[in-house]
């Protein structure tokens, strides 16, 4: 009997951590209608850290506030890997359940990713060499991730007030390719995807410096460190100009040491709490308010 209790309270346990996990498209993600191969999780030993793989349908992990905390404010988290593969703990699930302590509703995404075998992690790194395969593998896929960054914020909105969440307080956040994306969403987003706020960490994005930026354009966090090995830090200094340029709110946090992929790793530096200065920053913006 006893040992029937505990069973009992484990499964209960269990059942309250459990996510809700909500997937993009009612079908086959348009695009990508012929991807039948399995997404895969495992810890990469080249990257020290748990990866998602392999992703063919889209979806959102909801991570929920004490409803005596909740505000109202929701956010959408695309987590990194050079669209071969997503950084799902340090760069998603760390950060979405920082941000529910804080009140804040928090979607992790997995958006579609580029087909790889047995280790992407260790792909990603070889196919980086061939710098002209790695921009054909992007073509091929990086539209198909901005739709699903723009489809998931589209969703949140819609879906806000079945949620208990306000429409016009929905944002998102990316860091490396999935900064990448929220970097697009910023300037390609419709009215249904517009987002309240964007913050895109240590993204990439060259290819912007051009695009004008939105009339309407949400105010913008950027975070980066000076020795990032993929030389991204300009890039965030770039999108800082533009917004700046166009007077729309922005704060860029550049630090001289943290490397690329800092996320919610700690290493005894200064960038271990850049998320406390983008709390510190959506309060600013009074979205941390009920």
């Amino acid at each position: 009997m006893k040992l029937r209790n505990i069973f009992l309270l484990a499964l209960a346990a269990a059942s309250l951590d459990a996510q809700q996990v909500i997937h993009l498209y009612s079908g086959a993600a348009p695009g990508s209608e012929d991807w039948n191969y399995p997404e895969k999780q495992f810890f990469s030993k080249m990257w020290h850290t748990e990866v998602v793989t392999n992703v063919t349908q889209p979806a959102l992990t909801v991570y929920k506030p004490d409803p005596a905390l909740a505000n109202g404010t929701s956010i959408v988290i695309c987590p990194g890997g050079g669209f071969m593969a997503l950084s799902i703990a340090s760069e998603g699930t760390d950060v979405a359940q920082w941000l529910a302590s804080k009140g804040v509703t928090a979607f992790v995404l997995k958006y579609r990713l580029a087909h790889t075998g047995e280790d992407a992690t260790q792909e990603f790194i070889t196919l980086l060499r061939d710098q002209q395969k790695f921009n054909q593998m992007l073509a091929k896929i990086l539209p198909l991730s901005i739709a699903d960054g723009l489809a998931a914020l589209t969703y949140v909105r819609k879906h806000a007030p079945d949620l208990g969440l306000a429409p016009d307080r929905a944002g998102i956040i990316g860091f490396s390719a999935g900064g990448e994306i929220t970097a697009e969403v910023a300037f390609h987003y419709t009215p249904d995807s517009r987002p309240a706020f964007v913050a895109p960490i240590y993204a990439g994005a060259g290819e912007l410096k051009n695009i004008p930026v939105p009339a309407d354009a949400p105010p913008m966090f950027l975070a980066a460190a000076t020795d990032d090995q993929f030389h991204l830090a300009p890039d965030s200094i770039q999108l800082y100009n533009q917004w700046t340029a166009a007077h729309k709110s922005a704060e860029l946090h550049l630090y001289a040491k943290g490397g690329h992929g800092f996320g919610m790793r700690k290493q005894g530096i200064p960038c271990d709490h850049w998320i406390d200065r983008f709390g510190e920053w959506l309060d600013s913006q009074g979205l941390l308010k009920k």
